[in-house]
């Protein structure tokens, strides 16, 4: 039985997570996935706005670096999200007891929901809520990183992170680390987008310093499945925090539609594989259409 916080043991790691409102027996999921550098502290409020706004769980956890979990192993690989999504996100799902619900990621958390949705045919997860998400890796973005790093090497972010992270140095590497890494422009996700069969929202900022909106545009011609947007003016990498009440009535929204209205709750794979099927037929024609 899920405590309202603590720590999930996951072979060598200790994962920091916190539990807000009905457990995952009783009542749809959502699991949030922190940014780059955040944690569960990082969410502030939003955990909690939007359990209530939504009559789900909500469940938040740190990863491996961050908050108070157990250390990364350093230096983290430029596959570090693969890692994260595939053998990590996994096993927490499995380890709370998960039956059915959505991922809710920001920037690092976004990107590895949609390559856990693209890579693994998992019936629970029934939606995908993306902050400002990384779908490939852009020069500018890049840029802000290496201004991040001199940030924490001389002014006073490294301050700022001691006060979410146990380790802040260590949590700082485990990001910094992969994105400046020469081999990770070559980085993108083109291959799980395309394999994506549930519905997706974007939640961007229109002035996101880490991505362009071009990392929307890819989303929605690769993928197969609906994609909805919600472009947020005057707001950069953290809508949840920048724009919180416009974010929290996006997300919001997003899941009680599809949760309630279109019963994504209770439906059962085979009820689903129609739909699937049904919603990449309309998109090869119109794939095909605009082709023409």
């Amino acid at each position: 039985m899920l405590a309202d916080h603590g720590h999930l043991e996951l072979g060598q790691m200790r994962l920091e997570y916190r539990m807000i409102g009905p457990r995952p027996d009783a009542a749809p999921t959502l699991v949030l996935l922190h940014e780059g550098l955040g944690c569960v502290a990082g969410w502030g409020s939003f955990a909690q706005e939007l359990a209530a706004a939504t009559g789900t769980g909500v469940f938040v956890y740190s990863r491996a670096g961050y908050g108070s979990s157990s250390p990364a192993k350093l230096p983290r690989p430029v596959s570090f999200m693969h890692e994260e999504a595939l053998d990590v996100l996994a096993r927490v799902l499995d380890a709370i007891g998960f039956r059915r619900g959505l991922l809710v990621g920001h920037s690092d958390g976004a990107s590895i929901a949609a390559i856990y949705a693209g890579s693994v045919q998992d019936h629970r997860v029934r939606g995908l809520v993306l902050m400002a998400p990384h779908f490939f890796t852009e020069e500018t973005g890049l840029a802000e990183i290496a201004r991040t790093k001199t940030a924490f090497e001389t002014g006073p972010l490294r301050a700022k992170l001691a006060r979410w992270h146990a380790d802040p140095d260590n949590a700082f590497h485990a990001w910094c680390g992969p994105w400046l890494n020469p081999e990770f422009r070559k980085w993108e996700l083109s291959d799980e987008l395309a394999h994506i069969r549930i519905p997706i929202l974007i939640v961007q900022g229109e002035d996101d310093q880490y991505g362009t909106l071009r990392q929307i545009e890819m989303a929605q011609e690769e993928c197969y499945c609906p994609v909805e947007v919600a472009l947020l003016p005057k707001t950069r990498h953290a809508p949840h925090r920048e724009a919180a009440e416009a974010t929290l009535r996006a997300t919001s929204e997003f899941v009680n539609r599809l949760l309630r209205e279109h019963h994504e709750a209770d439906m059962n794979p085979e009820e689903r594989a129609v739909q699937i099927s049904a919603a990449t037929n309309r998109r090869d024609r119109n794939r095909r259409t605009s082709a023409s």
